[in-house]
């Protein structure tokens, strides 16, 4: 891990940003799976993954942050920030609320919203599908169903072909493993099932849907001189052995790599123009005894730096991700990069130090050209609800009012200098 204070310069050009997703901070998003799945656990006691939010009641999104109404104001922040660029995502369920029938009214109020980025000019990276769905294409079974890719790509045309002008970077599809797990494995996220074979075949129609997509926006929006940008964005994490020299241990880190972090740009060869990189925390895996798939190993509090969620903090995993996909040889961008916590001074610390790999990285030749931290505001968080603190700035729950935190101001000086100094 890099322990020099010295300041980094980033390359001419880079892309300073924040991430955000519709569901997530725009509110009332009504005709989606997951509103009708928050509206039968309201106050449930749900099991999620992360100890520390065990055992507290579910809050249903609502008015979120009310994103959806105070768009200019976050931009303002992101002004301020002085980002050029920013990844939010198009609510599906808002333009097709009911099969076939495109939303005009909702695609004016999305086109208001990418005109005020672009009028700031702030570049638009723009994400098709952040895991929710119209619900009723979670009634046919969503990405089960063998004609999600058609249905995606019917709604993926009617953006590109009117918004297609306001967009510079398109991702497709947002953590297609992550949406699998937790939907389809672990049984944590609508419609909460455990099948590894519906998993797989989830998996394998995202994969469809976003070679479809990938192809279609290309011959919308290509024209002689200018090839538009469509990728997806991947989770991807840092996998580390329990014992350095044990072969089994070593075999599942390999393996574990290439499921995890691999496996769908193996689906969609020849279908990105850029890698877009989702990193939050290393994982290490180690022989469980008497079963031939391998145990995670339990990190201690007092042993590893955590964040709230209980990701162990490591920001070299970031340098370890970028030089394994350097070899792709295709621009990358870190789409998403985050820390939920309550203590600034961690936040901040995790930022300069995740971007300090990042630029050793760019010193070792990966050509990484953009960060976007996630998230610019404190937001719903999934079957979490509202607990983890991921923003830069805080939302008061009830006036919905903005404060930003001193993070923000410490990104803001890197953001505005384009360069980073990592902490010791």
């Amino acid at each position: 891990m890099l322990k020099s204070n010295k300041v980094l310069k980033m390359p001419d050009g880079f892309l300073w940003g924040t991430a955000t997703a519709a569901h997530q901070v725009e509110g009332n998003n009504i005709n989606s799976d997951w509103w009708q799945w928050e509206q039968k656990n309201v106050g449930k006691i749900l099991d999620v993954k992360e100890k520390k939010f065990r055992n507290k009641k579910f809050e249903p999104s609502g008015l979120a942050c009310d994103h959806y109404s105070r768009f200019e104001e976050d931009f303002k922040l992101i002004e301020e920030l002085g980002n050029n660029a920013h990844r939010l995502s198009i609510e599906w369920a808002r333009i097709e609320a009911e099969e076939g029938k495109l939303n005009l009214a909702e695609l004016e109020h999305y086109r208001q919203v990418l005109e005020s980025l672009k009028n700031k000019k702030i570049k638009v990276m723009l994400t098709l599908n952040h895991f929710t769905l119209p619900s009723w294409l979670a009634d046919k079974g969503g990405w089960t169903n063998f004609k999600s890719p058609f249905y995606f790509n019917r709604y993926a045309t009617f953006v590109a072909k009117n918004l297609g002008h306001l967009v510079d970077f398109w991702i497709t599809i947002n953590e297609p493993e992550i949406y699998m797990d937790m939907s389809y494995m672990s049984g944590f996220w609508p419609p909460q099932k455990k099948d590894i074979k519906l998993a797989g075949w989830v998996y394998f129609n995202m994969a469809r849907a976003h070679k479809k997509v990938y192809k279609n926006i290309h011959k919308i929006l290509d024209k002689k001189g200018h090839k538009t940008q469509v990728g997806f964005s991947m989770n991807v994490m840092s996998f580390a052995s329990y014992r350095k020299h044990n072969f089994w241990e070593l075999f599942f880190v390999h393996a574990a790599d290439r499921i995890v972090n691999h496996s769908f740009y193996d689906l969609t060869k020849k279908s990105h123009d850029f890698l877009g990189v989702n990193y939050y925390f290393r994982v290490r895996l180690k022989k469980n005894e008497g079963s031939l798939i391998p145990a995670v190993d339990e990190v201690h509090e007092d042993e590893s730096e955590l964040s709230d969620m209980g990701w162990v903090v490591y920001s070299h995993g970031i340098f370890d991700v970028l030089m394994d996909f350097k070899d792709f040889n295709l621009p990358i961008y870190i789409t998403e990069n985050g820390i939920a916590t309550e203590d600034e001074d961690q936040r901040a610390k995790f930022i300069s130090n995740h971007l300090a790999e990042i630029h050793h990285a760019i010193q070792a030749g990966v050509d990484v050209r953009g960060y976007f931290y996630w998230s610019l505001l404190d937001n719903f968080e999934w079957d979490k609800s509202f607990g983890p603190k991921f923003g830069l700035v805080a939302v008061d729950r009830k006036k919905k009012t903005r404060k930003p935190k001193e993070s923000f101001y410490a990104y803001q000086k890197i953001c505005q200098t384009n360069t980073v100094r990592p902490v010791a």
